[in-house]
């Protein structure tokens, strides 16, 4: 059986070959290694679902009511936005926890956090990253999502057309704030490792 045939099944190749690059290129995977190598995994799903949802589905599914004589968005909103939903919120808290604990291991525990969310001690290219990333987090879950409840009739409420309307209005400006948000907060997260200093 081909593994690529499932998604379980790449992103079982997909660690494999990772772990087999770090233990044949380098010295194997370590904690801080390890939880960077998540942090980034977990970041990268987040982003790529944030600008997904920026950059291909809200456009799509204004197209799609704009044509009368299409199908609709409404296999979108049930089959797609949900599930894209769910890894979206995962993804978003599996990188600030994973963030937290890089934090904690760069700068000897609770000190490193402290560090960073007060720009002490070198650590304020990743501390200004650590910011913009808790500023999204907190978008995603108590702006984004529970808007995106209303709009796709997930909270099992019924909602009229003015509630509706402005659960996408500030869907909308939360989401387009995160994506606004994650240029900078990406520049830090790449730069700290890289020397960047300022």
């Amino acid at each position: 059986m081909n593994p690529l045939m499932t998604i379980k099944g790449t992103l079982a190749v997909g660690f494999i070959l990772a772990i087999a690059v770090a233990f044949g290129m380098g010295n194997g995977i370590n904690g801080i290694n390890g939880t960077i190598w998540l942090h980034v995994l977990a970041g990268v799903v987040w982003i790529g679902l944030l600008y997904y949802f920026n950059f291909v589905q809200v456009p799509g599914v204004g197209a799609a009511l704009a044509d009368t004589d299409g199908p609709g968005p409404a296999a979108i909103n049930k089959y797609v936005a949900p599930t894209a939903l769910l890894w979206f919120r995962m993804a978003a808290a599996v990188t600030w926890l994973t963030g937290l604990s890089g934090l904690a291991q760069l700068g000897g525990g609770m000190q490193g956090i402290i560090d960073a969310f007060t720009f002490a001690n070198g650590m304020g290219v990743i501390g200004l990253g650590a910011w913009l990333g808790t500023i999204m987090l907190f978008n995603v879950w108590v702006l984004i999502w529970p808007n995106q409840k209303k709009i796709l009739g997930l909270d099992g409420q019924s909602h009229d057309a003015d509630t509706i309307a402005s659960a996408k209005k500030v869907a909308l400006m939360a989401s387009r704030t995160n994506t606004a948000l994650s240029v900078p907060m990406l520049l830090c997260m790449v730069g700290y490792g890289h020397g960047l200093v300022f």
